[in-house]
């Protein structure tokens, strides 16, 4: 019996982008991070042809032309590094993309300049539509390439009408060879079918068919060298896939095995492997056995990232916009489809997002540290309103806030304003979602008065500027705001100084103790010829990267003994990593600590990176004098009472 899916069906018809009656604008509060206010980020579409779509194109000038589609968020399988056991809670159907939802806005992107599309999960092949989709996809003049990432498990039925429908490329997971060491990790069955979908690509003339294992060490890291035999007789590219941090996964440092450690024990076996080029776009670093069919290729996403040339962006399956796949902010499309958005305010919002895409994700540290913690924009410092929906107390007063609420429901002297446009009151439901939860968590301790003001004089402050970021407190487990409380924000004044200026130690006796965490980072340019040398470990010194490691974590213990008024900390642990970033021949330093106690451990994870650094100059001096330290900088702190810090 075929179990119902919570998409649409095949039969449904793509209908042009215009508004559903039943629903309302409801975006995720996390969308907000991302998207621009009115008045911030605007581009007008021109009826000029250009070279590529400019709302597609970022403030780095990296070009997005191709789009990940989740199909849906179910599988069949439980992949250890993918989800827990017991699955995850899914989205309720009415809250998914439907199939028109989905072409429509794959319509859209192709229209922009996006060549290439793959169809993702969840896993794709178990939506019952998936034919149809691609075929429908197959049919928007200007895409190029249509892929799918599978897990294998329905392959070798679907696959022939797949290729039929216009199929153009594969990608399926495999992450162990041995069939018992197969079920172990996926927590499932399958493995023969798995290659029989394998065998079944190349049956029908798939050249190369890729094969994505996830390596973690004590798990598969042995099967290395049996991967990459399968290359030798037949047409595959076999691709090794840095372990990666995501909620749930219980990610470790130690679980990950680099791109570096991968190479160096497969060249022990063929020392005459050989690179071969790269696209400007691949994410893969491609190698290949000399004589062998097929080939080999290493996503280095933690060890040596590939963000500098990311031309990614991602649709989830209810319809949010990721820009990163690293980043916690989202933007609902969904939403913008279903309140009647036209084809320019859904560009107007994905041109904010996409502008708004970081030069680079924040590190496999940090990026395991993460919080999904969104920002929010609003609107503050206007003047005041006439609408007051809380009453005064002798409280404190936490916030003020200016906004135009486009809710359903308002007093009788505040009426919704219909000069509003879409893409603002989008923007101000999504603040306002945020607010709700603030308000609710606040309401028992201060006074939380909203301010409404008329639509005129809001559009007139968002067009002067008038607006700042706040951080949306931690949510708990059961979506209210936790730890609230007591959180200060930034000083105003130095904490280290007495009323006369005179350097005092500040009594941290009376704060709580907590979990602190903070990760730094330093980077050292050191010029190609000692670059090299410390790649190669030909230093006369020895390891320079392991010295430098040892240096760092040292220093974080003595930091106290070093920064005159730091309080000495027991740390629970201390970690320094060290990345060669071949273009500037540099090395990105690292360091994160951990405690449990009442101060913070921003200045033991600045210290690690700076000692680090340093000795990392020391090794190299006899080389070069031409070294230069840069860049040392706090990446993240938690824990404390003025709220978690993330740059």
């Amino acid at each position: 019996m075929q179990s119902s899916y919570s998409g649409a069906t095949p039969e449904e018809k793509v209908e042009p982008l215009s508004p559903d009656p039943t629903v309302s604008v409801a975006a995720k509060t996390a969308s907000v991070q991302e998207l621009a206010p009115p008045g911030g980020r605007s581009r007008e579409l021109s009826e000029d042809p250009q070279p590529f779509s400019a709302f597609l194109t970022d403030r780095f000038g990296r070009q997005h032309r191709y789009l990940r589609i989740s199909l849906t968020e179910k599988c069949n399988l439980r992949c250890q590094y993918c989800m827990p056991e017991e699955g995850v809670k899914l989205t309720p159907r009415s809250q998914l993309l439907s199939t028109a939802e989905v072409l429509a806005l794959a319509r859209l992107f192709v229209q922009e300049g996006v060549e290439k599309i793959r169809l993702t999960g969840g896993e794709p092949l178990i939506r019952p539509d998936v034919v149809h989709v691609v075929a429908e996809l197959r049919k928007l003049q200007g895409l190029k390439t249509i892929a799918v990432t599978t897990n294998g498990m329905n392959l070798a039925r679907l696959l022939p009408s797949l290729k039929e429908a216009g199929l153009d490329l594969l990608n399926i997971s495999l992450d162990s060879l041995v069939p018992a060491k197969f079920e172990f990790i996926v927590r499932r069955k399958g493995f023969h079918k798995v290659m029989e979908g394998i065998d079944k690509a190349i049956e029908l003339g798939y050249n190369p068919v890729k094969v994505n294992c996830v390596v973690m060490r004590g798990l598969n890291e042995d099967e290395l060298l049996d991967f990459v035999a399968l290359t030798e007789k037949k047409p595959l590219e076999v691709r090794f896939i840095e372990y990666m941090p995501f909620d749930g996964n219980k990610w470790n440092f130690r679980k990950m095995v680099s791109y570096q450690e991968m190479l160096d024990r497969i060249r022990q076996r063929w020392p005459d492997l050989e690179k071969l080029p790269a696209g400007e776009t691949d994410t893969a670093k491609i190698f290949k056995v000399p004589g062998f069919q097929g080939q080999v290729g290493f996503i280095t996403s933690m060890s040596e990232h590939f963000c500098g040339s990311c031309n990614r962006l991602r649709v989830t399956a209810d319809g949010n916009l990721k820009v990163c796949l690293f980043g916690n902010a989202e933007v609902s499309l969904r939403d913008c489809l279903r309140s009647g958005a036209s084809e320019e305010e859904l560009l107007q919002i994905i041109g904010a997002a996409v502008g708004r895409k970081k030069q680079q994700h924040a590190g496999m540290f940090s990026i395991s540290q993460m919080k999904n913690r969104p920002m929010i924009l609003i609107v503050s410092e206007a003047p005041k309103g006439r609408c007051q929906h809380l009453p005064n107390s002798t409280r404190p007063q936490l916030f003020n806030c200016i906004c135009t609420p486009v809710s359903t429901k308002y007093p009788q002297h505040c009426s919704p304003h219909r000069s509003l446009s879409l893409l603002q009151t989008i923007w101000l439901r999504q603040t306002l979602g945020a607010l709700t939860a603030i308000v609710s968590a606040l309401s028992n301790s201060y006074t939380v008065r909203i301010e409404v003001r008329s639509a005129p004089s809001l559009l007139q402050a968002l067009a002067k500027g008038e607006r700042k970021r706040i951080a949306m407190p931690k949510m708990d487990s059961r979506g209210s705001v936790a730890a609230l409380k007591g959180v200060h924000g930034p000083s105003d004044h130095l904490t280290h100084t007495d009323a006369q200026g005179r350097a005092s130690m500040v009594d941290v006796g009376g704060k709580p103790v907590s979990r602190r965490t903070a990760a730094a980072s330093a980077t050292v340019l050191l010029g190609e010829k000692a670059f090299w040398l410390v790649k190669e470990n030909q230093l006369a010194k020895g390891d320079a990267l392991a010295v430098a490691q040892i240096a760092g974590i040292m220093a974080a213990k003595q930091t106290s003994a070093l920064i005159p008024l730091c309080h000495p900390i027991p740390l629970d642990r201390v970690a320094v990593s060290l990345e060669l970033v071949e273009p500037g021949w540099r090395v990105v330093v690292t360091a994160t600590c951990v405690a449990s106690g009442r101060t913070g451990v921003e200045m033991e994870a600045l210290t690690a990176a700076s000692l680090a650094a340093l000795a990392l100059y020391d090794m190299c001096k006899a080389v070069t004098r031409d070294i230069v330290i840069q860049d040392v900088r706090l990446l993240s702190k938690t824990g404390g009472q003025r709220g978690d810090y993330h740059h």
